[in-house]
C-alpha cells in the first residue's frame, strides 16, 4: 500500500498531541532561521514531518550521519541554540522534543523561549520563556506541557551544552485574526487557519492531519488512509474547523491515490459552539445524527473534486464536520470553502 505506516498511537500520548497540529512542521511551512552550530546535522531536519531514521552505515564528510540537527562537542564553554519560524502564529500547548537513536550524542537537557515578530527576530527581540530547563535522555520522546496562553511566531531553542534533537514538534492552536478576513472566503478546515482532526474510524497507513495542509499531496503517505475493510460499515474522520463559518463550496483530493481511493463520499456537519467542555471527546457518538451538508458524491483515483455550492446544503454557522467516505480508501485533501460566521 504504502511506506508511511503510522503504528497506533500509545495510549500514554498527551492530549495535547492528540488535539492540536505541529506549529514546527516543516510540511506546514515552518523554518530553520539559524543556529550556533550545525556541523554534524542541519536544523531544518529537526523539522521533518516524517519520523527520524537510523542508518547504521551512513556517513558524510563530518562523520556519521544523524536525522536531526546536531551540533560539534564545545570545547571552549557555552551551549548552542537555534532559532525556528513556526508555520504560523498560535498558542502553544505542548512540546514533543525528540532524540531518537541519539544514544551517545544527544543533548542532555534543553529550554525553549518564545516571541512575536513579523520576519525573522533581529538582536532587540524580546525573548520569554515558555518551557524551563528539562534534562532528555538518549533515544526518547520527551512530552512537556506548556501553560502559556499567549500566540507567538518565533521559537528560541537551547541546547546545554550541545548535541543531537531528532525532531522538535510543537503542538498548538493557529490563531487567525478573524477581523482580518471578515467578509473573505477562506479554507475554514485548513490546519493553518487552525481546522484540526479530532477523531476518526481509523488511520492505519499515512499521515491523517496532512488531510488538512496547504498544497497536493507529496505521495500515498501524505494524507489520510484507512486499512482495507474487511466488516460492514464505512470509515469516518471529524475535523474542528478552525472557526465558526459557513461553508459555500468544497474540494476532495485523491492525489496519489489510484488503487485504493473511496468509490464515495459524504459530509455531515453541526454547530457546536453553544456547548461547553470536552467536546473531542463527545462528538464521535452525536456525529453520526448530524445534519447532511454534502450528500454522497462519487469519487475517482488520483483526482481534485470540486463540490459546487448547489450541492452544498444551506446549514448556516458550523463548527464541526464529519468526512464520510464508502466504504474505506484514502483522501489526500480536504477543503472546506466558506467565510466566518
Amino acid at each position: 500500500m504504502t511506506d508511511h505506516t503510522v503504528a497506533a498511537e500509545p495510549d500514554d500520548i498527551p492530549d495535547f498531541v492528540r488535539n492540536a497540529i505541529n506549529l514546527a512542521s516543516g510540511g506546514l511551512g515552518a523554518q530553520a532561521l539559524s543556529a550556533t552550530d550545525e556541523f554534524f546535522a542541519p536544523l531544518a531536519r529537526m523539522l521533518d514531518d516524517k519520523p527520524a531514521v537510523f542508518y547504521p552505515d551512513k556517513y558524510d564528510d563530518n562523520g556519521k550521519w544523524m536525522d536531526g540537527w546536531e551540533t560539534r562537542r564545545r570545547r571552549n564553554g557555552g551551549h548552542d541554540h537555534a532559532v525556528i519560524a513556526l508555520a504560523a502564529r498560535g498558542q502553544i500547548n505542548g512540546f514533543d522534543i525528540d532524540t531518537s537513536h541519539f544514544t551517545g550524542n544527544n543533548a542532555p537537557a534543553c529550554r525553549i523561549e518564545a516571541c512575536r515578530a513579523e520576519n525573522a527576530p533581529g538582536d532587540d527581540a524580546d525573548w520569554f520563556e515558555i518551557l524551563p530547563m528539562q534534562a532528555l535522555t538518549p533515544d526518547s520522546h520527551h512530552f512537556f506541557a506548556c501553560a502559556d496562553t499567549q500566540a507567538w511566531t518565533h521559537l528560541r531553542v537551547h541546547i546545554y551544552p550541545d548535541g543531537g534533537v531528532a525532531r522538535l514538534r510543537v503542538y498548538g492552536i493557529p490563531t487567525l485574526d478573524a477581523s482580518a478576513v471578515a467578509g473573505e472566503e477562506i479554507d475554514l478546515a485548513a490546519a493553518l487557519n487552525g481546522g484540526r482532526v479530532i477523531a476518526f474510524s481509523d488511520a492505519h497507513y499515512g499521515a491523517y492531519q496532512r488531510m488538512l495542509a496547504p498544497g497536493r499531496g507529496l505521495d500515498m503517505g501524505d494524507g489520510w488512509e484507512t486499512r482495507r475493510r474487511r466488516e460492514p460499515g464505512h470509515d469516518w474522520i471529524i475535523v474542528a474547523l478552525g472557526h465558526r463559518g459557513t461553508i459555500d463550496h468544497a474540494q476532495v483530493d485523491t492525489a496519489h491515490y489510484k488503487g485504493n481511493y473511496p468509490d464515495s463520499f459524504s459530509v455531515q456537519a453541526a454547530d457546536l459552539s453553544e456547548f461547553s467542555g470536552d467536546l473531542d471527546k463527545a462528538v464521535v457518538a452525536s456525529s453520526m445524527f448530524w445534519d447532511t451538508l454534502i450528500a454522497t458524491e462519487k469519487l475517482s483515483a488520483d483526482a481534485i473534486h470540486d463540490i459546487s455550492s448547489d450541492k452544498v446544503a444551506g446549514l448556516g454557522p458550523v463548527t464541526h464536520v464529519r468526512l464520510n467516505i464508502f466504504p474505506d480508501g484514502g483522501i489526500s485533501r480536504l477543503r472546506l470553502f466558506g467565510k466566518i460566521a
